[in-house]
């Protein structure tokens, strides 16, 4: 049977990387690729594929927003994120919205991404081997903070937040701290999970309840 798969990611060269890999396999087939995930969201209106290849930071609607949009509208498209993000909270993130598989772009082979699409097209959970280990060690010594207590964030993120807290736009304080949109956009997610918000407002009035800004 042919697995019929759509690759989403705003890089261009990285696009044509997994068609040129994927062409290889007699299984796979890629129907259509998307730079963003509104471009995405409206593709999915025309044509669902069996395995969605996603990106996790895009321009507009990206990340659990848009996962979310998807699992809602298409529960049958089963969504394999592709990433260059590494960290455990993302991939606890994106597999509580309902994704099947997580891969990272700096280790991913073709055996290995070939390997993955079959297994979610199947039902089945991938994760990227390097990540189950730190997945279960995070499981399994994770500690609820008390409540009113604020949970651990690096001075990086501190940073970050006072300069939300300031009114400062991503671009502002990628500027100021000479860091990449796409780095800030990570602090600033990493936040909302620590604090377990859902949007700037909320992040704002749980940092000042809990004295991380004034």
């Amino acid at each position: 049977m042919q697995i019929k798969v759509t690759i989403t990611d705003d890089h261009p060269l990285v696009v044509s990387g997994l068609k040129n890999i994927l062409r290889f396999s007699e299984q796979i087939e890629v129907i259509s690729t998307y730079t963003s995930g509104d471009k995405l969201l409206e593709g999915l209106k025309e044509m669902q594929p069996d395995v969605l290849l996603l990106d996790l930071q895009m321009p507009g609607t990206t990340g659990p927003e848009l996962v979310s949009i998807i699992r809602e509208r298409y529960p049958g498209i089963s969504i394999l994120i592709l990433t260059g993000q590494e960290a455990v909270f993302y991939v606890q993130d994106m597999m509580r919205y309902g994704c099947r598989g997580y891969l990272l772009k700096n280790t991913t082979d073709q055996q290995m991404l070939v390997y993955a699409i079959e297994e979610v097209f199947r039902g089945r959970l991938f994760l990227e081997p390097s990540l189950k280990e730190e997945l279960l060690y995070g499981m399994l010594t994770e500690k609820k903070e008390p409540e009113g207590q604020a949970p651990a964030i690096t001075r990086r993120e501190k940073e970050v937040l006072q300069m939300i807290a300031a009114g400062q736009s991503n671009k502002e304080i990628a500027a100021q701290l000479f860091l990449s949109i796409r780095t800030v956009e990570s602090h600033r997610l990493s936040l909302l999970q620590k604090l377990e918000v859902k949007n700037t407002a909320g992040l704002l009035h749980k940092a000042r309840q809990m004295k991380l800004i004034d």
